[in-house]
């Protein structure tokens, strides 16, 4: 797949809203990442990113579906960590990646992209994709926000 380019960070955010909230409605799939077809939280982040960069950021291989599992590593907040730009928890932009863990020591195993600095779309189990608000009873679990990085064709220089 061919990378796509998006010139401003402004474009990006743009583009990450448009994608993410096309995937409204797509069925809860364990593991899936396909629009209309099925998705989970990471399908739907793997999703848009393939859409919206044109390519996988990694594979991220077999991981349950149990949002209880204790210990564990952090592999989501790791891997946002290596292929994302991290930004400050306090103020969540449309556009960004949040991460989710259930308790301070477990690992964080749900992601959403804001819609609006309220707001998030994420792949609800036992549902589908939808819009929830950002309440405080999930703001309090923000593990992680991140910015998807812009494509190195629109960096000058690249």
């Amino acid at each position: 797949m061919r990378q796509r380019t998006h010139t401003t960070e402004e474009a990006l955010r743009e583009a990450i809203l448009n994608e993410a909230l096309s995937w409204v409605g797509t069925p809860y799939r364990h593991q899936a990442s396909r629009k209309g077809v099925g998705c989970d939280c990471l399908g739907l982040l793997r999703g848009v990113w393939r859409n919206v960069l044109g390519r996988e950021a990694e594979d991220p291989g077999v991981y349950s579906a149990d949002w209880a599992e204790c210990g564990g590593e952090e592999r989501l907040l790791s891997a946002a960590r290596r292929h994302c730009i991290e930004q400050a928890q306090t103020a969540p932009k449309p556009g960004d990646i949040v991460l989710f863990r259930w308790r301070i020591h477990l690992p964080a195993k749900h992601v959403g992209i804001m819609t609006a600095t309220d707001a998030f779309v994420h792949a609800y189990e036992g549902s589908a994709v939808v819009v929830s608000a950002l309440v405080p009873q999930w703001r309090r679990r923000i593990a992680g926000v991140f910015a998807f990085p812009l494509p190195p064709s629109s960096i000058p220089g690249k």
